[in-house]
């Protein structure tokens, strides 16, 4: 798993007290063209290129004390520890001066970018990866702001995530403007629980940016009102989530459904793709997703906990149902030895890449790069189908 968060050592020069600044990461060879650009070290020859280069700032990968060369030239200076190096020409840092701390915003090369929006959340939900904090994090939406024309403009995606992402709507549209005005190439991916839409002065301002690749990725945990409620710890959710979709696509906006699968959702799975099918057969896309065992999900294993062999026969109906009905869908976050293989072209590569990881089984599986693999966060469920798939014949043989 990368690192993408950490402390620097050796600060001097970057921000001031309370306040977050971004950095953009240059190849030493290159020319500043912002203020944010910083120069990327990792050796005496890029200090010495960057120098003739004009770069006044500087961020160092690895032991500082290495380094026989004179830094003083660097008006700012900062390093950080070797696992990040990782970092690219054209990624993006956050650095919090109060803190000493770093985050790793964007990576260039990587196709699972998402900038974290807030931690606050009108929902509590029983596996949530990230949990809800009740802070004031609107430094974040600052921070986002600078970052976002620091972006490449040829990126071809990334999302925005919470915590609930619209819980502060007007602020966050404005982000949504930015990414017109800035990113209008970019597809963007908002993941919201989707209840703000009910609210008709939300879904103006949502409409009115007119992105032309803008999508709010939504949840539905089942068909049946009393147990999504439950899911995300609040009474009246489906409903008001339910006619929130039923507005955006009023409205000709994209919506996602995204269900994840787990021991309340997962036995219902067909009953929720049915109702799917028959109720909002107009969204854009059906995400049926693998549990990533982290956060709440932690806490409530006993409650949550399904081997994904045990609904294999379920969700391959489900998602079967979904394409038979016209609808398009896609399986995330589980790997293929637990699948039927009639869904195999349904499911995606989707756990992002610095948290992917594989099992000794893999190194000898005929599909490993096509499959997501496993969250290296959390804890693993190693499931009973877990085994390398040997390609014999026309691959049908799973060994």
């Amino acid at each position: 798993m990368l690192p993408l968060h950490g402390s620097a050592k050796n600060v001097r020069g970057f921000g001031h007290k309370s306040t977050s600044t971004v950095i953009r990461l240059r190849s030493a060879t290159d020319n500043p063209e912002n203020e944010a650009d910083a120069a990327l070290l990792r050796n005496e020859a890029d200090i010495i290129k960057a120098l003739r280069s004009g770069f006044l700032r500087g961020v160092m990968i690895g032991d500082i004390s290495a380094v026989a060369s004179d830094l003083d030239a660097f008006s700012s200076l900062m390093c950080l520890p070797i696992e990040c190096n990782y970092l690219e020409n054209g990624d993006l840092l956050g650095w919090q001066t109060r803190t000493g701390r770093f985050r790793t915003l964007y990576r260039r090369s990587s196709s699972h970018n998402s900038f974290l929006v807030t931690e606050r959340c009108n929902h509590n939900c029983l596996m949530c990866s990230q949990p809800p904090r009740a802070i004031d994090d609107t430094w974040l939406l600052d921070e986002i702001a600078m970052a976002l024309p620091l972006v490449d403009p040829q990126t071809p995606s990334f999302a925005f995530t919470g915590g609930e992402t619209l819980l502060n709507s007007d602020r966050f549209v404005q982000l949504l403007r930015q990414c017109v005005e800035v990113l209008p190439k970019t597809a963007v991916h908002v993941l919201t629980n989707g209840r703000a839409f009910a609210n008709d002065e939300v879904i103006d301002a949502w409409t009115a940016v007119k992105h032309p690749h803008l999508t709010a990725a939504i949840p539905i945990y089942s068909a049946v009102d009393h147990i999504h409620d439950y899911v995300v710890q609040s009474f009246g959710a489906l409903d008001e989530t339910v006619l929130g979709i039923l507005k955006l696509k009023d409205r000709e906006q994209r919506v996602e459904v995204r269900i994840v699968l787990h021991a309340l959702t997962a036995p219902r799975i067909i009953e929720t793709c049915r109702w799917l099918a028959r109720n909002l057969p107009f969204v854009d896309h059906v995400a049926i997703m693998g549990l990533e065992h982290t956060g709440f999900a932690l806490a409530n294993s006993e409650l949550l906990s399904i081997d994904p062999i045990d609904y294999q026969e379920a969700l391959e109906r489900a998602v079967l149902l979904l394409a038979a009905s016209g609808m398009h869908v896609s399986v995330y976050n589980l790997p293929r030895c637990v699948l039927a293989r009639s869904i195999w072209r349904y499911a995606v590569q989707s756990i992002s890449d610095w948290k992917r990881g594989y099992l000794e089984e893999c190194s000898s599986c005929s599909e490993k790069e096509s499959c997501t693999g496993f969250f290296t966060t959390g804890r693993l469920q190693r499931s009973r189908g877990i085994a390398a798939i040997m390609e014999e014949g026309h691959g049908d043989q799973i060994s």
